[in-house]
C-alpha cells in the first residue's frame, strides 16, 4: 500500500507539473490554418510523443523529489521520537508505572561490543556492515546495492572484452567533442577559419566516430561476453577478435583523418567514409562474425538464445548493406539517392539497433535475475524487425523525384515498424514489472529503464514523421536532428551504458563510485532532453516558415536560441561522456586481478 501511494503521489505530482508547463496556446482556440496542421495523424503522433518525453522527465523528478521529501519526513520523526524518549528518561521514578520502569531499562541498555565476537577484535569478514551511525541522514543521492559476486570469466575474453569497451569510451570521447564544437559553431560561426576544421568536414568526423568508433566497440564487446555465456562455451578464437579490434580503430582513425582533409565518400550521409576505410571496418566485422558464429555453432546449449538471434542477423545484414551501399555500377543519378536511402537508414536500424536489442535479451534479465518475460513477443519481435525496417529508408525523400509507389512502400513500412517496437518494448517492460524497486536500488537499471522507454517513444516518432504531410513540415529541418539523438544516443547509448554498468564491475571485481554513475545518469538524460526539445520546437517553427515561404535566412534567426539551448544540452551530455570514462578507467586501474571461487548469482534459468 505504501509503494502504491507513493507511486500516484508522484504520478499525480508530475501530471500536475506537466499541464503547468503546457503553453497557454495549445488551450487557445486554434486559427484556421492551426486546425489544418492538427488534423494530421503525424503531427498528433508526433506531439504525443513529445508531451510523454515531457511526462517522463518530469515523473522523474518529482519521483526524486517525493523520495527526498519523505525521506525528512521520517528524520522529523526520528527527531520527535528521541525528544519523548529523552523526556520520559528525565521523568522521576516516582512518576513511572511498571511498564515505564521496564521501559527505561531497555532504553538505557548499551551492548558492550563483544557479545557476537567474544573478547576478540570485531571483525567485519563477509562485508554485511557498510557504515554505523545513530545520526539519520538525508542522502541527495540514493544509496545503491553494489555487486555481490563477480563473474568468473577466462582472463584472455576479459582482457579482450576490456579493450573493445575502453577503446569505445575513447571514441565517445573523441566523438562527441567534435560534435559539442559543431554545436558552439551554430552560435560563434567564426569562431576559426580552417578548412580542417571546417562544419562540413567536422560534422561526418563527428557521426561516423560515434557510430563506429564508440557504438559499434561497444556493442561488440559485449557481445564477446553474451555470445559465449549463452552458448555454454568458450569464444572460438581469442586471437581473431584481437584482429577485429585493429581492424576497426584503424578504419575509425584513417577514416577521421581523410575526412578532416578533405577525402570522403562526396554526400552519401553515414558514409562519408571512402570504400578502402569501410573495407577495413568490413573486415574487422566479418572477423567477429565468423567469432560469433563458429562459437554458436559449437554451443553445448540445444537451444540458439535469441540474443545470438539479433546479434549474428545484425552482423550478417550489416556485411550485406556496406557491400551493396559502396558498389559503384547502379548508384547513378537516382539509384544513387534510393542506395543511400537504404544504407543510412538500415545502419542504424539494422546494425545498431538490432544488435543492442540482442544484447538487452541478455542483460536486462541478468540485471533482473529473473527471465525474460516473453520468448515468443521476442521471436514476433525479431521477425518483424527483419521484415518491415529493411524498406523503410525512402521515407527520407519524400516528395522527391523517386517513384511515388516506392515512397508508399516505405511509408507502410514504416507504420509496420510499430509491430516490433510495441512487442520489444512490452517484453521488456513486463520483464521488469514486479521489480520496480530493484530499479530505484540499481545503478544499472534506470540506464536500461531509459533506453527502453526511449526506444517506444523514438521509434514511434520515426514512424509518425514518415508520414506525407509531416515529412514535408520537417524534413531536412532541425527537427530530424533531434530525432537522430533520440534514437542513437536515447536508446542505443543508454542501453549499452547500462550493459557496460553490469557487466564490467562482475569482470573487473571493482565498482566505479556510485556518485559519479548517478552523475553520467542525470547529466545525460537531462542534456538529451534540453538537446531534444530545442530542436524539435525550432525545427517546427522553421518547417512552418518555410511553408509559409519564409525568406531562409530569417529562419536562421529564429533558429538561434534555439541553437543555444542545444548547445547547453549538449555541453552537459559532452560532461556525462567524461564521468563515464572516469568510471571506466576506475574499474580498469582499481582490477583485482586475482581470482574468485564466488559463485555466479545470475542463474542460467534468466536465460531461458
Amino acid at each position: 500500500m505504501k509503494y502504491s501511494k507513493d507511486f500516484s503521489l508522484s504520478f499525480g505530482t508530475a501530471f500536475i507539473f506537466l499541464i503547468m508547463l503546457l503553453p497557454t496556446t495549445l488551450f487557445a482556440q486554434a486559427t484556421e490554418d492551426q486546425k489544418e496542421i492538427f488534423t494530421h495523424a503525424g503531427v498528433v503522433g508526433a506531439l504525443v510523443i513529445a508531451m510523454l518525453l515531457l511526462l517522463l522527465f518530469v515523473f522523474i523528478i518529482t519521483a526524486k523529489v517525493n523520495k527526498l521529501i519523505s525521506n525528512a519526513q521520517n528524520e522529523k520523526k526520528a527527531r520527535e521520537r528521541r525528544s519523548l524518549q529523552e523526556e520520559l528518561l528525565s521523568l522521576e521514578g516516582k512518576d513511572l508505572d511498571e511498564l515505564l520502569q521496564k521501559r527505561r531499562a531497555a532504553l538505557l541498555y548499551k551492548l558492550k561490543g563483544t557479545e557476537l565476537s567474544g573478547t576478540a577484535i570485531p571483525a567485519d569478514e563477509k562485508g554485511i556492515i557498510k557504515s554505523a551511525t545513530t545520526e539519520m541522514e538525508v542522502p541527495f543521492l540514493s544509496e545503491k546495492k553494489y555487486v555481490k559476486a563477480p563473474l568468473k570469466v577466462d582472463p584472455g575474453l576479459r582482457n579482450l572484452i576490456m579493450a573493445f569497451l575502453g577503446m569505445a569510451a575513447f571514441w565517445l570521447i573523441f566523438g562527441t567533442s567534435v560534435g559539442e564544437y559543431l554545436g558552439i559553431k551554430f552560435v560563434s560561426p567564426d569562431i576559426d577559419h580552417l578548412a580542417w576544421l571546417s562544419f562540413g568536414r567536422l560534422r561526418p568526423v563527428h557521426t561516423n566516430t560515434v557510430f563506429y568508433g564508440w557504438a559499434s566497440l561497444a556493442m561488440i564487446g559485449l557481445a564477446y561476453f553474451v555470445v559465449p555465456r549463452t552458448s555454454n562455451t568458450k569464444i572460438y578464437s581469442l586471437k581473431m577478435g584481437w584482429w577485429s579490434l585493429g581492424f576497426f580503430n584503424a578504419a575509425v582513425l584513417i577514416g577521421d583523418l581523410f575526412l578532416m582533409g578533405g577525402i570522403n565518400n562526396g554526400g552519401g550521409e553515414y558514409r562519408e567514409y571512402i570504400w578502402p576505410v569501410m573495407a577495413l571496418f568490413a573486415i574487422g566485422l566479418l572477423l567477429s562474425t565468423i567469432n560469433f558464429y563458429k562459437t554458436i555453432a559449437t554451443r553445448k546449449a540445444s537451444e540458439i538464445y535469441i540474443s545470438n538471434w539479433y546479434i549474428l542477423a545484425g552482423c550478417v545484414w550489416t556485411l550485406t548493406l556496406v557491400t551493396i551501399s559502396y558498389l559503384p555500377w547502379y548508384q547513378n543519378g537516382l539509384g544513387e539517392t534510393v542506395i543511400q536511402g537504404y544504407y543510412m537508414h538500415n545502419a542504424v536500424g539494422m546494425w545498431f539497433m538490432t544488435f543492442t536489442l540482442g544484447l538487452m535479451y541478455y542483460y536486462l534479465p541478468a540485471a533482473l535475475n529473473k527471465p525474460i518475460y516473453s520468448y515468443s513477443l521476442g521471436v514476433l519481435a525479431f521477425w518483424t524487425q527483419m521484415l518491415f525496417y529493411t524498406m523503410i529508408g525512402s521515407h527520407h525523400f519524400i516528395f522527391s523525384p523517386l517513384p511515388w509507389w516506392l515512397q508508399t512502400i516505405a511509408i507502410v513500412f514504416s507504420v509496420g515498424m510499430f509491430i516490433p517496437v510495441i512487442a520489444g518494448t512490452t517484453n521488456f517492460l513486463m520483464t521488469m514489472k514486479g521489480s520496480w524497486k530493484a530499479i530505484s536500488d540499481s545503478y544499472v537499471l534506470p540506464f536500461l529503464l531509459t533506453g527502453v522507454v526511449y526506444y517506444f517513444l523514438g521509434s514511434s516518432q520515426g514512424s509518425f514523421e514518415a508520414f506525407r504531410f509531416t515529412n514535408y513540415a520537417w524534413h531536412l529541418t532541425d527537427y530530424t536532428v533531434a530525432h537522430s539523438h533520440m534514437t542513437m544516443y536515447g536508446i542505443v547509448s543508454f542501453m549499452l551504458w547500462g550493459c557496460i554498468y553490469y557487466l564490467l564491475p562482475r569482470i573487473t571485481n571493482r565498482e566505479p563510485n556510485q556518485a559519479y554513475v548517478g552523475m553520467h545518469f542525470w547529466f545525460a538524460f537531462i542534456g538529451l532532453l534540453l538537446y531534444e526539445f530545442s530542436l524539435m520546437i525550432g525545427g517546427t517553427e522553421k518547417g512552418l516558415m518555410w511553408m509559409e515561404g519564409v525568406p531562409f535566412i530569417q529562419t536562421v534567426v529564429k533558429m538561434a536560441p534555439y541553437w543555444l539551448w542545444r548547445a547547453i544540452g549538449g555541453s552537459l551530455m559532452l560532461f556525462s561522456h567524461f564521468v563515464f570514462a572516469y568510471n571506466i578507467y576506475f574499474m580498469f586501474r582499481k582490477e583485482k586481478r586475482e581470482e574468485t571461487s564466488s559463485t555466479d548469482t545470475i542463474s542460467e534459468l534468466s536465460l531461458a
